[in-house]
This record gives structure tokens, sequence and C-alpha cells, in this order.
């Protein structure tokens, strides 16, 4: 628990670093999400699973860079971001990460340069599980796989490609 608690305040630490020189970073303020609020927030978005097997909420946006806390309770859809970095700390669950390859029925999503899919073709598969800290490159496909009866939660923030 521990190292956990240590992986998650180093990443409190290091993004105020993407943000220094810009007005949101002037604006922003301390955050801290402890492990016990993370956990009810994880309750909270088990009622609140969509169509696309996942709830999430933005746990805060500082213009330049973001976190969010995301659950997942099945297999979510290939994305790929153009000029978006994905730094990933998974809070509790387990599944796997498809990263690379090829992303099927590739259409525009959330913002410009972002990407959603229907598959993923080839890439690695890497097993991830709580505790696990993931940095994904903007321009990489990849995908979190859940198997049946499983899931997974984790902490996502969201910074450009610079």
């Amino acid at each position: 628990m521990r190292t956990v608690l240590r992986v998650l305040a180093f990443v409190l630490l290091v993004a105020p670093a993407f943000a220094q020189g810009t007005p949101a970073a002037s604006k922003s303020t301390f955050a801290l999400w402890r492990s016990d609020e993370l956990a009810k927030r994880n309750q909270a978005l088990s009622t609140k699973i969509g169509p696309d097997h996942s709830a999430r909420e933005t746990l805060a946006d500082y213009g330049d860079h973001r976190f969010r806390f995301i659950r997942r309770d099945a297999d979510g859809f290939p994305e790929q971001h153009d000029q978006i970095v994905d730094v990933v700390y998974v809070q509790s669950g387990e599944g796997t990460l498809q990263l690379g390859g090829k992303v099927i029925g590739l259409k525009a999503g959330g913002g410009a340069g972002e990407f959603v899919g229907t598959s993923l073709e080839g890439g690695e598969r890497h097993a991830i599980a709580a505790g696990d800290v993931l940095h994904i490159p903007a321009a990489i496909p990849h995908a979190f796989l859940v198997a049946k009866g499983k899931h997974i939660t984790y902490v996502l923030l969201k910074f450009p490609a610079k």
C-alpha cells in the first residue's frame, strides 16, 4: 500500500512540471486523492457503467493536463491520440493493455487528433494490475482489455506531447 501511495504522490508532484509557464498553471491548486477516496469513487462508478463498459469522472482539469478516474468492467474500444500522452496508475483490479498494432474502424473521437476504433489488430499485450504505472506515448494505438467477471480502475493523467 505504501508503494501505491508513493507512486500516486509522484504523479501528483510531477504533473505541475508539465504546466509551468502556462496560464492554467498559475490557477492550479494542490490536489490529493487518497486511496480510500478512490475506493469510494470506484464503488460509485461501479453503478454507472455505460455502453462502452466503463464509467469515468474528471478528478481535475488544469487546462493543459487533466486527471481522470476510470472504472472498466470489460474490454474498451481501442484509441489513439496523436498529440496526447497518457500516464496510467492502476488503482485496483487487473487487465491487459494492448499496445501498438492497427486500429480497425478508425474514426474521429473526442477532440482534434483523437481517434477510436472497433478493434485493434496486432501489437503487444501487457498484463497490468493494481500498483502498476504505465506511460503510453502519443500516436500509439492502445486498448484496455478486461476478462469477464473482472474489473480495473485507474487514474489517468493526460498531457500534451511536446
